[in-house]
């Protein structure tokens, strides 16, 4: 039983550790020289310049979910 519990207390600490690594690091996809996140587009040719990411409806949901997630998980 012990073991169980100890299984169980790696498991959410590991998922946790995810969680945050998932919503706070930048380039998700990187090709060439354009990275992309959950938060901005950057492009680092001559003019470096980042970009909010687009408006889609559904992306906005997951930033929100994603900040909520990370919430709750501290709570």
């Amino acid at each position: 039983m012990l073991l169980l519990l100890l299984g169980i207390i790696v498991l959410h600490v590991t998922v946790l550790v995810l969680l945050f690594v998932s919503t706070i690091v930048s380039q998700w996809l990187v090709n060439g020289d354009h990275a992309a996140d959950l938060w901005q587009n950057c492009t680092t040719g001559s003019p470096f310049h980042c970009l909010a990411s687009s408006s889609n409806e559904w992306l906005q949901s997951v930033q929100a979910m994603m900040i909520l997630s990370v919430i709750f998980s501290i709570l």
